[in-house]
């Protein structure tokens, strides 16, 4: 549980950092370029997931601690949020309607992801880590769009003609969604999603 506490810290809160606008810009002046600073910023994102990854699965083998017992109805509003996240990861990729209308898809992709398994899941690990990156996508979600206020009069994210590329993001999303439920989850997570 400590190397999950840690990483967390470590990969949420060089994201956070990210947010405050003065205090990154300072850091960057003081390494002497963007690019020595997204260095840093992505070697301790990277081992900050890489902790989280180790102290999860060490508090899932050491045996979980329950919290509650997740509604019935929790799994299968999971399975949807589930669902609606793949779509919005590969809208973060790909330009469309859906990218256009929720401006940051891969925070969406995140928060919903956290709240799908805060739902399906009522153990301590699960509530420190999917709650954890539920209030980063949030605050972050907020933060840009305040930004985006003050900063950009127009969507940063301009929609193509047409929805075809729409058609693509919600197959794409629906086919990774079928794969992770029907083999990638067990074979990545050890967690079985449908029993076979």
């Amino acid at each position: 549980m400590n190397w999950l506490v840690i990483g967390l810290v470590i990969f949420l809160g060089v994201h956070a950092f990210s947010m405050l606008r003065g205090p990154r810009e300072a850091l960057i002046s003081g390494l002497g370029s963007e690019i020595v600073y997204k260095g840093v910023y992505a070697l301790l994102a990277l081992a900050g997931l890489l902790l989280v990854v180790i102290g999860f699965s060490q508090y899932r083998a050491t045996g979980m601690i329950p919290l509650w017992n997740p509604p019935a109805w929790g799994r299968h509003v999971a399975m949807l949020a589930m669902l609606l996240s793949f779509i919005s990861l590969v809208a973060s990729y790909v330009p469309s309607h859906i990218r256009s209308t929720l401006k940051h898809p891969m925070i969406i992709a995140v928060s919903l992801w956290a709240l799908s398994h805060l739902l399906a899941n009522g153990d301590l690990g699960s509530v420190i880590m999917f709650g954890s990156f539920l209030i980063w996508g949030v605050t972050a979600r907020i933060s840009m769009g305040q930004r985006a206020r003050v900063i950009f009069a127009t969507p940063s994210h301009a929609a193509p003609l047409g929805f075809r590329n729409d058609l693509v993001v919600v197959i794409l999303g629906a086919l990774l969604f079928a794969a992770m439920v029907t083999q990638l989850h067990q074979s990545i997570i050890g967690v079985p999603i449908i029993a076979m």
